[in-house]
C-alpha cells in the first residue's frame, strides 16, 4: 500500500521552512500533498489558487509532490486524497502546543490517518509567514525566508495594495 501524506497549511506565504519539510516528506513518502487550506482566523495575503500557483512552481523538481487546496475539514479532505498521513511542521514548543489538540481531535474523527509532527532545520525555526508579511509591508529583504518567485509575488502585490 503507498504511503500518502498531506501537509496542509495557508502556505501565505509559502517559507524555506515550509519548502524544507516538503522536501524531506519527498523522500519519506511514495506520494505528498500539500494542501493549501483556507484558514478563516487569518487574512491572507494571496488567494488560494495564487499559493496554489507558486507552491506548484516551487515543489516541481519532486515528482511525487502534488498541490492543491481545500476550504474544508483537514480530515475530510485527508479521506477523500486516501491519505495514511496528515504531516505537521514545527518550529517551537508553541507550535507543538498548537497542533496537539488538532492532532487528537483528527484521531477522534478518523483513527486511521495518523498525525506525524516534523521539526524544520534549525535555521528554518525563527521564520514565519508572518514575520516575512511583515517585513516585506516595510520593504525589508526577505531572501534570507523565501524563494525568489514568492517575494516578487509578494512585492507585486504589496506595492498594488498601496496604490
Amino acid at each position: 500500500m503507498a504511503k500518502t501524506a498531506i501537509f496542509p497549511g495557508s502556505f501565505d506565504p509559502v517559507t524555506y521552512g515550509h519548502i524544507d519539510i516538503i522536501e524531506r516528506c519527498a523522500k519519506l513518502f511514495d506520494y505528498v500533498i500539500v494542501g493549501v487550506l483556507h484558514n478563516q482566523a487569518k487574512s491572507p495575503l494571496f488567494t488560494l489558487e495564487e499559493k496554489k500557483e507558486i507552491l506548484i512552481s516551487v515543489t516541481s523538481e519532486w515528482s511525487n509532490v502534488t498541490v492543491d487546496a481545500s476550504k474544508g475539514l483537514l480530515i475530510d479532505y485527508a479521506k477523500e486524497k486516501n491519505a495514511n498521513v496528515i504531516i505537521r511542521g514545527l518550529r517551537s514548543v508553541s507550535d507543538f502546543e498548537y497542533e496537539v489538540p488538532q492532532a487528537i481531535m483528527n484521531r477522534k474523527l478518523d483513527n486511521e490517518i495518523e498525525t506525524f509532527f516534523m521539526m524544520t532545520k534549525d535555521e528554518y525555526q525563527a521564520i514565519s509567514s508572518s514575520l516575512v508579511k511583515e517585513i516585506a509591508k516595510f520593504n525589508g529583504d526577505i531572501s534570507n525566508f523565501v524563494p525568489a518567485i514568492v517575494s516578487e509575488k509578494m512585492k507585486l502585490k504589496l506595492n498594488s495594495s498601496f496604490e
